[in-house]
Parts: C-alpha cells; sequence; structure tokens
C-alpha cells in the first residue's frame, strides 16, 4: 500500500510578515531574497544567538551583502561551487545567503573530516572557493588545505574565518573578504531559478561511500517550510542547533530557518549537555532538533542537576536509533517536552515529523513519526508495494526530495519506474501512517535462512541497565551462513555483562532465542559517520574471523543460568 501525502497544519498565529513571507516564496523567491526583505522590515529584531550573543537581520544580512560583492569580485560565477567548513557560526548563516544571492551552489562540509575525505569532496564538487576556521578545536585547516591545494586544480580561493591574522588588509581572510565587497557595494543580487541547484551535501553513508547529494532552491524550501507548519514553529519560539549546520537538518533549521519563520535560532559550535541546559533556560529556547545522543546526554544531565526546563516543548530526535525509554524519560525529566523519533536523510529531508502531542507518546516512542507531504511506499523485493504492516524497502516521493547526485548515474539507479526514492531502509507503515524503520537491507542478518533485524536486538539489548549503546552485525557462522554479534558500549561504572548474563536477560525479555547474541565485543565508543550514525561496516570488517564453536554449543539461558549458580 502507498501512503497517501498528509498536508501539514496551518501556521500558528500567522502573521502579516509571514503572509508576505509565503506569497514571495509562492512568486519563487529565494532565500536570500526573502532574507533582504526582512532587513528592510525588522532589521533590529533578532535572528541568531551566536555562542549566547545576539545577531540582528540588519547585522547578518548587511555581512551577507559585504561577503555576496566579494564573491563577485573574486570572478565568481552564478553556477559555480563553493564550500565552507565551519562549526555553526554566524558566518555559515551570511555565507549561504551570500552564495544564494550570487547564484552559486554552496557545499557544507562537516569540520571532522580531513585529508583523503576533504579532497574527495572538493574534487566531486569543483569547488572554485571554500571558507575554514583558522583554527578550530585541535584542527589546523590552514596547513590542511595547504598539503591538498596541489590535487584541487578547480580550487582558486581559501578563506580563513575568525582569523587571529587580524585587519581588513589581510589577503585571504574573511575581514578581507568583507571589505573587499564593501567597496563594491551596491550590490544587485542575481535573478535564480527556483529549480536550479542550491546545496550539494555529501552524505556520510554507513558503507564508507559519500555520495554528493544536489537540493534546488525548491526542494529545500519544501523541505524546510513543511516542518515548519507542521511543527507549528512562529513567533515565540527559539531552536537550539547542535546538530552541525553542515548537515541537511543543521543547514535547514540552523542557518535558514530565521529567514522563513518567525522563529530564532540559537547556535551552538560545540556540543556540551550543561552548556546547552543553560542557554535553554537564559534564552527560553522552546524546540531542538538533534541526533540521539545529544538529547540521552541532555537529559542525564539535566535529572542530575533537577532542571525541568520548563520552555522547552519539542526535541525530534533522529539520526541514530532512538530507544523509546528515551522518549518517556523525557517526559518524566522536563516539566513539558515532547521528544519524539523523525525518519528522513540528506535525500529525503524528514519524511516523518514525529508525533508532537503529549497524548500521543507512545506513537512517538514506538514509531519513527507520522508521514507528512510525502508519499512513502514499502516495496518487496520486485518493488511491488506492500500492505501496511509488511516490512520492505522504504520508498518515498515529496517535493522535498533530492533533484540529482553529482553522479546522475547513481541518481537514476536509485530512483524506481514511479519516481520513488529507494531509501535502503528496511520498515513498514502503520494504519496510523507511521513509519517503523527496522533496519537496513545491508544490514539484515541472514541466519539459516531466516532475516533478523538487528534493530529488534539492539532495542533489547539497550534495555539491560548496563548497557548505554548496542550495535549488531552479522558475522561468518560455520553452519548457518551468519551469526549475530554485539558491540556494546556500558554506563560510566557499570560492570561488563557476560555473554552468558546477556542470554539470560534477553531470554526474560522475551526475545526468541535465534535472536541471541553469539560473539559479544565490548567497544568504549562505536565507530560513526559524521551524522552519528554507527559505521557497521567496520564493525563487520573487525569480525572476519569464524566462529569457532556451533550455535548448539552457545548454552540456552536456562543452562547458563544453572551454571551460574553452581
Amino acid at each position: 500500500m502507498v501512503s497517501k501525502m498528509k498536508p501539514t497544519k496551518p501556521e500558528r498565529g500567522e502573521t502579516a510578515q509571514r503572509r508576505d513571507a509565503k506569497a514571495q516564496r509562492e512568486n519563487g523567491r529565494t532565500i536570500s531574497a526573502l532574507a533582504w526583505a526582512r532587513r528592510d522590515e525588522t532589521p533590529g529584531a533578532i535572528a541568531f544567538y551566536d555562542g549566547g550573543e545576539p545577531v540582528s537581520f540588519g547585522d547578518i544580512v548587511d555581512e551577507a551583502e559585504e561577503v555576496a560583492a566579494g564573491f563577485a569580485a573574486l570572478g565568481l560565477n552564478p553556477g559555480d561551487t563553493i564550500s565552507f567548513q565551519l562549526p555553526n557560526w554566524r558566518e555559515a548563516a551570511a555565507i549561504n545567503l551570500a552564495a544564494s544571492a550570487c547564484g552559486l551552489s554552496v557545499n557544507p562540509i562537516t569540520p571532522i573530516y580531513r585529508g583523503a575525505e576533504l579532497r574527495g569532496i572538493l574534487q566531486d564538487a569543483q569547488s572554485r572557493l571554500i571558507l575554514i576556521p583558522e583554527k578550530f578545536r585541535s584542527i589546523d585547516y590552514r596547513s590542511m588545505l595547504d598539503e591538498l591545494r596541489g590535487d584541487l586544480p578547480d580550487l582558486r580561493h581559501v578563506i580563513r574565518v575568525r582569523s587571529d591574522d587580524g585587519g581588513d588588509d589581510v589577503a585571504d581572510t574573511y575581514a578581507w573578504l568583507r571589505a573587499m565587497g564593501r567597496a563594491g557595494l551596491p550590490f544587485d543580487p542575481v535573478a535564480v531559478a527556483m529549480d536550479a541547484p542550491k546545496l550539494v551535501l555529501y552524505t556520510s553513508g554507513t558503507t564508507g561511500k559519500a555520495k554528493g547529494v544536489i537540493h534546488s532552491h525548491a526542494s529545500m524550501d519544501f523541505a524546510t517550510m513543511s516542518p515548519i507548519r507542521f511543527w507549528e514553529l512562529g513567533a515565540g519560539d527559539n531552536m537550539l542547533m547542535a546538530s552541525p549546520v553542515t548537515h541537511i537538518t543543521g543547514y535547514a533549521f540552523g542557518i535558514e530557518l530565521p529567514f522563513l519563520s518567525d522563529c530564532i535560532v540559537t547556535l551552538m559550535d560545540r556540543w556540551e549537555p550543561g552548556r546547552a541546559i543553560e542557554l535553554i533556560d537564559d534564552l527560553k529556547v522552546t524546540v531542538s532538533i538533534g541526533a540521539t545522543p545529544f538529547l540521552k546526554e541532555m537529559i542525564e544531565e539535566a535529572a542530575h542537576l533537577d532542571r525541568r526546563l520548563p520552555s522547552l516543548r519539542l526535541y525530534a530526535c533522529g539520526g541514530a536509533a532512538v530507544p523509546p525509554e528515551l522518549i518517556h524519560r523525557t517526559a518524566k525529566v522536563t516539566e513539558r517536552c515532547v521528544a519524539c523519533r523523525v525518519y528522513g536523510a540528506t535525500e529525503l529531508p524528514l519524511v516523518t515529523k514525529g508525533f508532537i502531542h503529549p497524548s500521543q507518546r507512545s506513537l512517538a516512542a514506538e514509531t519513527d513519526g507520522e508521514i507528512v507531504d510525502y508519499e512513502v511506499k514499502v516495496a518487496d523485493a520486485d518493488g511491488k508495494a506492500l500492505p501496511n504492516g509488511h516490512i520492505g524497502e522504504i520508498r518515498a516521493r515529496s517535493r522535498a526530495m533530492l533533484v540529482d547526485y553529482t553522479d546522475h548515474e547513481e541518481f537514476v539507479r536509485a530512483i524506481d519506474d514511479e519516481g520513488y526514492f529507494c531509501t535502503g531502509d528496511l520498515g513498514l507503515v502503520t494504519e496510523r501512517n507511521a513509519v517503523v524503520v527496522t533496519g537496513r537491507l545491508k544490514d539484515i542478518i541472514i541466519r539459516g535462512g531466516e532475516n533478523l533485524s538487528p534493530v529488534e536486538i539492539e532495542r533489547a539489548l539497550e534495555l539491560h541497565p548496563a548497557i548505554n549503546e548496542a550495535a549488531v552485525v552479522s558475522m561468518p557462522h560455520p553452519r548457518l551462513g551468519e551469526g549475530v554479534a554485539a558491540f556494546i558500549r556500558t554506563h560510566d561504572g557499570s560492570e561488563m555483562p557476560t555473554l552468558i548474563e546477556i542470554a539470560e536477560f534477553l531470554s526474560q525479555s522475551g526475545l526468541a532465542m535465534q535472536k541471541f547474541p553469539e560473539r559479544l565485543e565490548y567497544i568504549d565508543d562505536f565507530p560513526r559517520t559524521a551524522s552519528g550514525k554507527v559505521r557497521k561496516d567496520r564493525l563487520r570488517d573487525a569480525l572476519r574471523q569464524p566462529l569457532t564453536i556451533t550455535v548448539e554449543q552457545v548454552p540456552s539461558a536456562a543452562t547458563a543460568a544453572q551454571a551460574a549458580k553452581e
């Protein structure tokens, strides 16, 4: 069965300003055009908090105009691609607006990428310019780019942001770029078609191969406006953004949100749960969206400090798997926050938007959210749509989906005959029009001909009081082809459970015995993608040595319990 596209809700407390912004979008206005209009209408209104400091629409758009004029002075032309590898700083918002005003495609790159990853992205994107921090944390970006320049013939300029070198006359610094732009004002924005390329983001896939995802002005506008309406973001809301603005979620809701709604954005350039709690309380943050570890650590810290976070009303959580108990614990620890699971990808931003009302908490915990403004098909191996409740590959289509890959042949392979994007995720659609993700096609464990879902086993393991996080993968098995291996990370101070103890615990939970791990590995932290997903390909690589015992030699839970007593 194909789920029908559910429209988003009317906007809460829609102001004249927002109605005007809506009309501008319907007439094909880009994000830079909307930003220029906001500067003219409400220059003193706050758009961002950067490091806790307010940034007005007048300040950020004036900065963007200088940067745009600077880009033009450097000879950048409409259709060129520029990159930035910046933390969650205000400059990222100004650069994004400037790129839009110049008709450039912008390529955000996560700050943790180095060497080969960075070289591959810049080569594939054919970036003409990149903006980098002088230094951030322990990375010397300037030296890193100096080493790569010989392999990047398209790269003409490397601009250093927040440079220690000082004034406007220091070449190749952000201050120098803005000064050059000021000399070229007034700047006339370029007319850009809404279907023109706007954004190139590289997926941090769990298979290790990144793909260049291309979005247009129109697809990103729709992708961001849909959750704005569904979550009823408006005047009085403040979005805490700790997720990198170099990811699709951070980009949309970290640096574009204030120009598409009346919601302020509070930027965090490094994740610290205690600092997040301070910002939420001090700046009256109402909403946030981020990866599972952020919510888990924030709730643990809030419980420890006995902070109820009364302003926070919504936390949308995705990326890594979200344990149902985390949704319920958020409700217990906070005064009114509804945490919900959401589902999407760089290619398909926010297919689901969660269940956001307190009465829907069970749905928020047990599903990956309600489908909104997408059509979703769950397909069998032949691409045929399956009825609700049946597991198959999740496929989706919408005006919010990518418009291409940088490798067009990859795009052709990813789209089925009906125009649905094939996600590679396994799951089902419920009668409530919600998605439940059960795993990845490539992650399924085929044990003796039976398909086992790693997600189901991981959620059962994470109910153990000692286990903080679990990742389950297939391993070679001498008789059954594949067996079940579990990597676990324990809570600080907890003793590591043995394989026998795990078997006994899972037996009591009701999990079928064929799903019990046959090998247990302890790990301090998991190899992860830039978006926080566990690199299961690397875990599988670590298990290339086959088992030396067969499944029959792994003791049952009852035998294990008796052996422990004796």
